[in-house]
């Protein structure tokens, strides 16, 4: 089988950007900066949430299975530089070419991730090449919507249709997976400001592993996966958790059990 690499990432407001293109004073602190921001987007969207190209990504989580395993881990600050989460990202899809999953990683990780990497000056030679060099990603790429060597099961699922969107922590629950532990994406700028980066890790990673067990609901419904396989592999995911450190996951496995 083909290697399938979910992924997700955690983002805190890029406030060296805001301060460079807004000229906010020295004396500002990094929360100031921050709430000015969030204040003008409430005012001309009556959202808080900035654009893309404004955002600083703290995490990436990735949930690997490959050959007879079933991995999951992060890339994160401290340990790491922004700069380095993307290249090594990027670095294990040039290595393996690996069947991407997300949920909403067309709308929203993989365009942030884009600016980011152009910041920072990252290669991802494999991600952006639609032909030039390997003819069959002319048919089958990670750009293109339609395409599925990245699978955004939120896109996939709603037929493309913004409006028929679903919100992963509901979905996950309603299929009988753990959904979202204590915390959601509009916790995390404060959680970063106090410090608690493992809480964000731990989320994000969370957050993979339902997007899995959606991504093999998934399988089961288009006819790749009959039951029993699917059982098995819901199995292996269990299993595998079960070895990892980390306090989330005895909790994830417990509410699993709950569902």
């Amino acid at each position: 089988m083909s290697p399938i690499l979910v992924f997700d990432i955690e983002t805190i407001p890029d406030v060296a950007g805001l301060r460079r293109l807004q000229g906010h004073a020295a004396e500002l602190s990094d929360e100031e900066v921050a709430a000015r921001a969030f204040a003008a987007r409430r005012e001309a969207t009556g959202s808080d949430f900035l654009q893309h190209h404004l955002h600083r990504i703290v995490t990436i989580s990735c949930a690997l299975r490959d050959r007879d395993s079933f991995h999951v881990w992060s890339l994160s600050e401290p340990e790491e530089t922004e700069a380095t989460l993307i290249q090594r990202f990027f670095d294990g899809i040039e290595r393996y070419t690996p069947q991407l999953v997300s949920w909403n990683g067309g709308g929203f990780d993989l365009p942030v991730l884009h600016y980011r990497g152009l910041a920072h000056g990252v290669s991802a030679h494999r991600y952006w090449d639609m032909g030039e060099d390997d003819r069959d990603f002319k048919w089958n790429n990670y750009i293109s919507r339609y395409h599925t060597r990245h699978l955004d099961m939120m896109d996939l699922l709603a037929l493309y249709q913004p409006r028929a969107s679903a919100p992963l922590d509901a979905l996950a629950q309603l299929l009988g997976f753990p959904g979202k532990l204590g915390m959601d994406g509009s916790l995390v700028w404060q959680a970063y400001l106090d410090g608690r980066i493992g809480e964000i890790r731990d989320y994000c990673e969370t957050d993979v592993v339902n997007t899995y067990l959606v991504y093999l609901r998934f399988q089961l419904l288009r006819g790749q996966l009959d039951r029993a396989a699917h059982d098995r592999e819901c199995e292996l995911v269990r299993s595998s958790l079960g070895k990892l450190p980390g306090k989330h996951w005895p909790e994830f496995l417990a509410a699993w059990e709950a569902a």
